[in-house]
């Protein structure tokens, strides 16, 4: 039981990035309360691109209401609780008020909690199980949802970023993926562009970083091209950086090119507003995903590297992306936490 109540405790002071409001509830002796904080209980894979989404939206809670939120990462046995009607992962946290879950694997252990304890369970992307299971889901407009209330669509993926239109740098960011079921990888393809990429753009200085499903060879292939052609390039492995150190290094860009694999990244550029390039892969299919980025390009919030290369300068986003605090917003306005 010790471990369980390391690993579930909340956040270290978590302190919304907005100070307490104060309700004009009158105490015993007249003087206004401060509002009393929401229990979000945040359910978690340990998938970084699904921890974005949630922690992005628990973040942009914080910045309307107080609240406090634990981490319960997700166990075997789910279904089982969800039958017998217990949740003891949370035997030891006060009742929720919202329970967020991104990845299939959270969905039931969602379930269970709410089952178990109360509370609204609001799941990231769509789900596996039936919709009408759950308060809320929030899903991406690519995987086309049909119209329901307990829907919102949203813009791509949340994440943690926010805006910056930072002024007088120049540093540029590459954000490399990796194959996965929608596109084919070539890694001399995509060191090829980001070489050129270097050395063509008028930015001095480039911080390149790999993913968890960047095959191992190319960083070392990246690291032999700065040998032999002298770029001026830092390279990074995923496993070398913090949870927050790719929103720093966006906010201190002027500009981003990512391999188009990696959609979560390419949102999270878009969210801070900086131009974003897409360093091309080419798709297995005509999937929602890839049409998705399509329609990115179409509407010229991002622009492909053949473009780039053949004299078009990088744009900025035409859309505003701030899903996260949008949502916030809706579910404020719904549950009453404004």
């Amino acid at each position: 039981m010790p471990l369980l109540r390391r690993r579930l405790h909340p956040e270290r002071l978590i302190t919304p990035a907005t100070p307490a409001r104060v309700v004009p509830v009158p105490s015993r002796q007249g003087q206004p309360q401060p509002e009393r904080a929401r229990v979000v209980w945040r359910f978690s894979d340990g998938k970084a691109g699904h921890d974005s989404q949630s922690l992005g939206l628990v973040d942009a809670l914080k910045r309307r209401t107080r609240v406090v939120a634990y981490d319960i990462p997700v166990r075997p046995g789910a279904g089982l609780d969800w039958m017998l009607g217990r949740f003891p992962a949370g035997s030891l946290l006060p009742d929720p008020w919202l329970l967020i879950g991104a990845g299939h694997s959270t969905h039931l252990p969602l379930l269970s909690a709410r089952r178990a304890r109360g509370g609204r369970a609001a799941v990231l992307m769509s789900p596996d199980l039936p919709k009408s299971l759950f308060d809320l889901c929030i899903i991406p407009e690519h995987d086309r949802p049909g119209p329901a209330a307990n829907i919102l669509v949203t813009s791509g993926s949340l994440n943690r970023m926010q805006p910056v239109y930072m002024t007088g740098s120049n540093r540029g960011l590459l954000m490399i993926g990796g194959p996965s079921k929608h596109y084919h990888w070539d890694h001399r393809q995509v060191a090829g562009q980001s070489a050129r990429v270097i050395r063509y753009s008028p930015v001095r200085d480039w911080i390149l970083t790999t993913s968890r499903r960047t095959p191992p060879g190319f960083a070392e292939h990246i690291r032999q091209m700065i040998f032999n052609r002298n770029l001026r390039l830092t390279v990074l492995s995923c496993r070398d950086t913090s949870d927050q150190w790719l929103s720093l290094q966006l906010s201190r860009s002027c500009c981003t090119w990512v391999t188009e694999d990696s959609v979560s990244m390419i949102y999270e550029a878009l969210t801070a507003g900086i131009p974003v390039g897409l360093l091309s892969v080419t798709p297995r299919r005509q999937d929602r995903i890839v049409t998705g980025v399509q329609a990115l390009v179409a509407s010229r919030n991002v622009m492909r590297f053949s473009d780039w290369s053949a004299g078009r300068p990088l744009p900025r986003p035409r859309q505003v992306f701030d899903e996260a605090n949008r949502i916030a917003r809706e579910i404020c306005g719904q549950w009453g936490c404004q």
